[in-house]
C-alpha cells in the first residue's frame, strides 16, 4: 500500500510539472499579442559609463584579451565610445565628452561608472516608435538620431522600462 502512495505521490508531481510547462512555454506567452509591422532583434550591445576611458580600454584590451576599437568622439551626444567585441555582442564604453554630456551627469551620481543603458536592434525603427508611442512609452527625443553604428537610434525613457535605459537601434 506504502507502494501505491509512492507511485501517486510521484505520478502528481510529474503530471503538475508537464502542466506547469505546457504553461510556461514561449507560445503560450505570446497568445493575445498583436502581430506587429516591426520586430524586436538582438542585444547590439550594453553600455557601460566609465570615469577613466583608458583604465577601462587597458582592462578589456590588455587583461582580459578582448578586442577593443579606437576612442572615438560622437558630439552630438556628449560621448566618447569604446566598443568591446564580445563575439555575440559588445560592451560600449562611454565617457564625457564635454560639460553637457550626459555621461557626466550620471557619473556624478556613480562616481565609479557603471552599466548606462541596453540596446536592442530593431528591424524598422520609425514604426517601432510609432508603436511604442500609441502604448504610452516614452521617447528621449522627438527623432531617431544617427548613432555610433551610423545607424539611427532611440531611447526609451528608462521610467516606462522598467527602471532601464533603453536604446533601439535599426539593424
Amino acid at each position: 500500500m506504502a507502494s501505491l502512495g509512492l507511485k501517486v505521490a510521484a505520478f502528481s508531481r510529474c503530471c503538475r510539472h508537464t502542466m506547469m510547462r505546457a504553461y510556461s512555454t514561449t507560445p503560450a506567452l505570446a497568445q493575445g499579442v498583436p502581430g506587429s509591422v516591426w520586430k524586436l532583434g538582438r542585444l547590439n550591445h550594453i553600455a557601460i559609463a566609465v570615469p577613466d576611458m583608458e583604465k577601462a580600454t587597458s582592462l578589456y584590451r590588455d587583461i582580459l584579451g578582448a578586442t577593443v576599437s579606437d576612442k572615438v568622439p560622437l558630439p552630438e551626444h556628449g560621448v566618447y565610445t569604446v566598443f568591446v567585441e564580445l563575439g555575440n555582442t559588445k560592451l560600449e564604453l562611454l565617457h564625457p565628452l564635454g560639460q553637457k554630456s550626459p555621461i557626466a551627469g550620471f557619473l556624478q551620481k556613480n562616481k565609479a561608472g557603471g552599466m548606462h543603458h541596453i540596446c536592442i536592434e530593431v528591424d524598422n525603427i520609425n514604426a517601432a516608435i510609432a508603436d511604442l508611442k500609441e502604448k504610452n512609452i516614452r521617447t528621449l527625443s522627438a527623432e531617431p538620431r544617427i548613432g555610433a553604428h551610423g545607424k539611427p537610434v532611440m531611447f526609451l525613457h528608462p521610467k516606462d522600462c522598467d527602471g532601464v535605459l533603453v536604446e533601439l537601434e535599426e539593424a
